[in-house]
């Protein structure tokens, strides 16, 4: 190798490699999270300082609000959209970062007065659009609309007035994530949540039976099907 080439050719391999490392400690921290251990996963994914890796430590925090005590939830859900912030000042073309600050803000609106929570449902809804216009064959973010219209819908006039929130938009968002990804007991699971709103008991059922027939693998898919057969138990 002539010495005109060694310094790029090896500056092209150390970054080829400093790419493997970071690619391995996401893996690693998605391992972490796929165990349930979130609190690892977050501190783990964060500590990469990436965009992907704030995306998962918004993802794994407001996940594992859900595991927590209710005093702690709210703060939970304020440092996922916290991290879900960085992953977007990271790299502004990331899907996952905007989804992941939609489904925080999704979550914190439940805990915020009317008013707070209408506009963090207007923020919710710009950001899931930006993520789907990034990545259109994102499912998860069919869900998230889904539930946003269904959500609001069920809050009343005021709610879809100030929303722009339609009854017309919710199940087709929501066949249109199963139609991408029809394996994903998850997307049947919201489905269901979405039509006991509307007050369908029958076409909830549907959805659940099919949804504990799917597989799961990891510690949420896992959660997910056992809050699934209670639901269906109720019904």
């Amino acid at each position: 190798m002539s010495q005109k080439f060694a310094v790029p050719a090896l500056l092209t391999l150390a970054l080829a490699a400093a790419g493997s490392a970071s690619a391995q400690s996401l893996a690693a921290a998605e391992s972490l999270y796929d165990q349930g251990k979130w609190q690892e996963a977050a501190t783990a994914a964060a500590a990469l300082k990436t965009s992907a890796g704030y995306a998962l430590a918004a993802e794994a925090t407001t996940a594992g609000a859900g595991l927590s005590a209710e005093s702690a939830k709210k703060g939970l859900f304020q440092k996922a959209q916290d991290y879900a912030r960085q992953a977007i000042n990271a790299d502004k073309n990331n899907p996952d970062a905007y989804f992941e600050l939609a489904r925080a803000q999704g979550r914190l609106a439940q805990y915020s007065g009317i008013l707070n929570s209408l506009g963090l449902a207007g923020d919710m809804k710009k950001n899931l659009d930006t993520a789907i216009k990034l990545k259109p064959n994102m499912a998860s973010a069919y869900v998230a609309l889904g539930l946003w219209h269904a959500n609001l819908v069920s809050k009343g006039t005021v709610a879809t007035l100030a929303t722009g929130a339609k009854r017309n938009q919710i199940n087709p968002n929501f066949e249109k994530a199963i139609a991408l990804e029809p394996n994903a007991a998850v997307h049947r699971i919201e489905y269901a949540n979405a039509l006991l709103l509307q007050g369908n008991k029958a076409g909830a059922r549907t959805q659940l039976e099919k949804a504990v027939s799917l597989p799961a693998d990891t510690f949420w898919e896992k959660r997910d099907l056992e809050q699934a057969r209670k639901t269906l138990a109720g019904l």
